[in-house]
């Protein structure tokens, strides 16, 4: 195993809280002299309240009253071995799914000087989990954010995209295509454009690329999690129409482009898969940012929404060997619950 350039997230501590279950009777008798009247007031407390019961009895009636108290005394005692011996419920443990994660990951073999996080949705269970807390290059993974900036802005001006729009944005997705995107980051307005959907969308740490320079976005698996979220969830600012007409896209990459955080579902039964990939070589270093997103569904009808990051790659063959290692692993955290 090689050394990780990201961060791991400090997984949430486990805490491990046991329950005190206590059970006190009080009397409490209260006489009015004058009237000759006695009341019997039975207070049971336990850990979860209050409960309290009265019995009232005229006067010289104070053997009932008695055998009233009694009773409920007898009926609120702490149980004993002799009294009960039914086990007390047990709190669920709570399953620390990044400290998994972190183990899982970091099994993956990196190359030395490349760095990967990665953040995990399970669908059915609203549980997730993310490893690194890094700022990555997208590459053109940020072709998602930039389509659904511009449905966004579409809903808002209420109108559907046009003829220009459709095709553009087939192409930016289902091929990769840079002139596509160029064409489209200038439609939403470029950085800010994305900035202010991006805020919307509840994307915190998610930085556009300078002027036409939409690869070189800066974004967090966190971030690309949030996104998925807005893309395939129902809780979203898109509307169904929006959603859907880019989840179709996403499933529909050309082939060539389909490895990622597909290999999640791969031998499995993978039912459905949508996906958008990046991959960027540095001129500065000649190294690799390899990134995928998105949905992986297998065999036993559970869904996950995965994002991988990667960077400092020697190859691109190599980087997109780690991240579809990253993404099984990730997937793995939730299996066999």
């Amino acid at each position: 195993m090689f050394p990780h350039r990201a961060r791991p997230r400090g997984g949430r501590p486990s805490r491990r809280r046991s329950l005190v279950y206590a059970s006190v009777a009080s009397v409490v008798l209260v006489g009015a002299a004058s009237s000759g009247t006695m009341y019997v007031k039975a207070q049971a407390h336990d850990a979860e309240g209050l409960v309290s019961s009265s019995v009232a009895s005229g006067a010289g009636a104070s053997s009932e009253a008695t055998e009233a108290m009694e009773a409920t005394v007898e009926s609120s005692a702490i149980p004993t071995a002799a009294t009960s011996s039914r086990p007390r419920p047990r709190p669920t443990p709570v399953v620390d799914r990044d400290a998994l994660l972190a183990e899982a990951v970091e099994a993956v073999a990196v190359e030395d000087g490349a760095a990967v996080s990665v953040a995990v949705l399970d669908v059915s269970s609203g549980e997730s989990a993310v490893y690194g807390d890094g700022a990555f290059d997208t590459a053109s993974i940020v072709k998602v954010d930039i389509l659904a900036s511009l449905l966004l802005k579409a809903q808002d001006a209420g109108r559907g995209l046009t003829a220009q729009e459709k095709t553009y944005a087939a192409a930016m997705i289902r091929n990769s295509d840079n002139a596509s995107a160029t064409a489209l980051w200038t439609a939403i307005g470029q950085a800010e454009g994305l900035r202010a959907a991006n805020e919307r969308f509840g994307l915190l740490d998610t930085e556009g690329g300078d002027g036409a320079l939409w690869g070189l976005t800066q974004t967090t698996a966190a971030d690309q999690l949030t996104l998925l979220g807005q893309v395939f969830g129902d809780e979203s600012e898109l509307s169904e129409g929006s959603r859907a007409y880019l989840v179709g896209l996403m499933g529909e990459v050309a082939v060539g482009q389909d490895w990622g955080v597909s290999a999640a579902g791969a031998g499995a039964g993978a039912s459905e898969i949508a996906l958008k990939n990046g991959w960027l070589p540095r001129s500065a270093t000649g190294l690799w940012d390899i990134n995928s997103v998105g949905r992986v569904g297998v065999g036993d009808g559970r869904e996950y929404l995965v994002a991988v990051l990667s960077d400092g790659n020697s190859t691109k063959e190599k980087g997109i060997s780690v991240v579809e290692a990253v993404a099984k692993a990730a997937v793995s955290c939730f299996q066999g619950d």
